[in-house]
């Protein structure tokens, strides 16, 4: 199977641009700092300055960082950040 990605190419300026000169939807919570959206324990609001991506899986292991190995007691305490951070 061949995946083929038509904005693989594209900046992240490039992709705001076309969003904002085409009212093309998109998730509110990039608009609340969230610039890279993943599931819910797995993503939380990034500071500016901050990497992209620093939100994505923050309270996992360096060599752990994907989404499905939420097991372990650090997931009860990590769970429920990112909601309480959209709903500010």
């Amino acid at each position: 199977m061949v995946k083929i990605s038509p904005l693989a190419d594209w900046t992240e300026s490039q992709v705001w641009d076309y969003i904002r000169a085409r009212g093309a939807p998109y998730n509110r919570l990039h608009d609340r700092g969230y610039p890279s959206i993943g599931c819910e324990p797995c993503t939380r609001a990034v500071r500016p300055g901050q990497d992209i991506r620093a939100g994505r899986w923050w309270w996992e292991n360096p060599e752990h960082k994907e989404c499905g190995l939420h097991r372990g007691p650090d997931v009860a305490s990590a769970g429920g950040l990112a909601r309480q951070d959209a709903e500010r």
